[in-house]
């Protein structure tokens, strides 16, 4: 790989070499970007010219257009347009939310060329033009008009024949995708990418890309392209799977790496300085509550906020519960179980809100996303993957604007975290301003308003079982798990802070001499569904087990002594074994002497790990109760 390439002294737009044309120019500008920032200052004008680039650089940096610009203007200045269902560059993202974002800021860019800007135009759905607020200069440009058409290809918006209709009907010149969907477009005989219409691939998030287990994909994809071409890989950080990448799709590539030195002096950071990076000591029971201070308290009022959760079960429950303790603040909910309609629509919502909102999320919003004025990012829940935390609060102080991440940690064992932190070069702090604090009462308070809630309708009380059972799975994997230990946990604090009625029976709290009823009395047999139909099935099912029907219907049909049946099962094993011993009598008949070894050294390495392994059991979460 090239050296690395410092980043460029001058940040005028207008002083690129090669020069940018006149209308990006404008749009830059009209965007409200006065001067590039570092990393586009040093990609821009590599990725213009004739080199593949390796972009690392800390998030929220403008990664973004860095590479839709230089794609762009490549396509724009061709000798002639690009043939009819050829492809002249791929975007590729590893999330539906991160490739829309990208087609929407390429979109809004291309509004201000008018050629471009028309065929869009032409495309849309009549409400997509009132989104995209094009203004056409021109009623009608000739066919050899050079210009730019997008296609966004997600999976699970539409079907891959709809996306093959639209590519041959309109016949887009990039494509910004997801792996899976991109593929599949790829392989019809109807879509070209030949070495003289192809310019260029950028792989956006790259280590992402490998994450979510894309690299089966990505080297199908490659595989498709032509070899010579420009390739821009970009990335938050680089690691050994990405570096493999590299070497397969990129020839000879410039690595820019941009990095942001602390306002102090002192060692280089992963986040730009315009995000303050926090922590705050929290008793589960208290977190809601410190919550609800935390967004009164900081000055200016956050217009958008981003809480993020560990699990998807989370979310479904406390979507529920939030809006009761942050009055004033609109709560929208995202996790990756969403249908992708619900995600696209409530992503869009958060996007374009102007009244004070929070999003309550999972991971699938940590990665690339660049949501205008994101003032706040909460960890409720620290992040089971812990290259994720930094991900999380870039979501805030993104180019330039300043931002608050504040992570809530319980007191003890969890405050190791912070040194955790620090050894990989990412810095918290504790909160000293403004001062959160909460008092027994208002604690008390906010678990009474949950459980009213909750007692209101049976349907609450399932999903909080639900979510607190998915919670406690997901902290008892964290990856620091030195650290996130589940074992001594203070359940019932933790059932006051998420307002439950009692602790579901599962494995982990097996030995804990508590009350899992918490001191909260229930009338459970006439505990009432909101939901009529579900509450007239309860009723039936109660009427059936007062009635003994319950326990006939789910018992098995007798069939013999279970001495019996065991006999019969032992003797069945032993002719299996038997079966299985002759068998590798005949294949070792066969065998020559280097097999033979390998086969023995094989078999010593099963046993020394079935030793090692021995007496180690998980056991086994038998589901909620009544």
């Amino acid at each position: 790989m090239a050296s690395e390439r410092p980043a460029s002294a001058s940040r005028a737009w207008d002083g690129l070499k090669p020069a940018l044309s006149e209308w990006t120019l404008d749009a830059v500008s009209s965007m409200g970007f006065s001067k590039m920032t570092p990393v586009q200052a040093s990609t821009i004008p590599l990725f213009m010219g004739n080199k593949d680039v390796v972009v690392e650089a800390v998030t929220g940096s403008g990664k973004t257009l860095a590479f839709l610009i230089p794609l762009v203007e490549r396509l724009l200045r061709l000798d002639d347009p690009i043939k009819k269902h050829h492809v002249g560059a791929i975007i590729i993202s590893p999330t539906r939310e991160l490739a829309t974002q990208i087609h929407s800021v390429l979109v809004s860019l291309l509004g201000f060329h008018g050629p471009s800007a028309a065929a869009l135009k032409a495309m849309s759905t009549p409400e997509e033009e009132d989104d995209m607020e094009i203004d056409l200069p021109a009623p009608f440009f000739p066919s050899k008009t050079l210009k730019v058409v997008p296609q966004l290809l997600l999976g699970g918006t539409t079907t891959p024949a709809q996306d093959l209709s639209t590519f041959l009907k309109h016949s887009p010149n990039l494509l910004i995708a997801t792996p899976g969907r991109l593929l599949e477009l790829l392989t019809s005989p109807h879509v070209h990418c030949p070495q003289s219409s192809f310019e260029a691939l950028v792989l956006d998030e790259a280590d992402r890309l490998l994450d979510l287990g894309f690299k089966d994909e990505l080297q199908k994809i490659l595989s498709r392209l032509p070899k010579q071409r420009r390739t821009g890989l970009f990335s938050a950080s680089v690691s050994e799977a990405v570096d493999q990448l590299i070497r397969v799709g990129l020839r000879n590539p410039v690595r820019v790496a941009v990095r942001v030195r602390s306002t102090t002096g002192g060692a280089e950071k992963r986040t730009p300085n315009s995000l303050q990076m926090r922590y705050l000591l929290t008793p589960p029971d208290a977190k809601l509550p410190i919550l609800a201070s935390l967004l009164k308290s900081v000055s200016p009022a956050p217009q958008k906020s981003i809480l993020y959760l560990s699990t998807c079960a989370a979310v479904d429950y406390f979507q529920h519960i939030l809006p009761l303790l942050l009055p004033g603040v609109a709560l929208i909910p995202l996790h990756g179980k969403h249908p992708p309609a619900v995600r696209n629509k409530n992503f869009a919502r958060f996007a374009k809100s102007v009244e004070p909102t929070a999003l309550l999320t999972t991971d699938v919003a940590a990665r690339g996303l660049d949501i205008p004025a994101v003032d706040l990012v909460v960890q409720i829940d620290p992040p089971s993957d812990p290259k994720a935390f930094i991900h999380r609060c870039g979501r805030a102080g993104r180019a330039g604007r300043r931002g608050l991440a504040v992570l809530f940690l319980q007191p003890g064992r969890e405050e190791d975290y912070v040194s955790f932190l620090a050894v990989r070069d990412t810095p918290v702090s504790l909160l000293e301003a403004p001062v959160v604090q909460v008092g027994d009462a208002e604690m008390s308070a906010a678990t009474e308003t949950i459980r009213t809630a909750v007692l209101a309708d049976r349907a609450l009380h399932d999903k909080a079982q639900r979510a607190f059972v998915s919670w406690v799975q997901a902290y008892r994997k964290h990856q620091a798990s030195s650290i996130f230990r589940i074992e001594g946990q203070d359940w019932e604090a933790l059932g006051r802070g998420w307002g439950l009625l009692k602790i579901p029976r599962m494995p982990e709290i097996k030995g804990w001499e508590g009350d899992r009823g918490l001191g909260v009395e229930v009338d459970w047999e006439n505990y009432r569904y909101k939901d009529k139909a579900r509450e007239a099935h309860r009723v039936e099912e109660a009427a059936k087990r007062a009635a003994g029907e319950g326990v006939v219907r789910k018992r098995k049909e007798d069939k013999g002594a279970w001495s019996g049946k065991r006999e019969a099962v032992k003797e069945k094993e032993v002719r299996r074994e038997r079966k299985r011993v002759r068998r590798e009598e005949e294949a070792m008949k066969t065998m020559t002497v280097e097999e033979l070894a390998e086969k023995r050294e094989l078999e010593r390495m099963i046993e020394r790990v079935r030793r090692e392994t021995k007496g180690i059991e998980e056991e086994e979460w038998n589901g909620l109760d009544d």
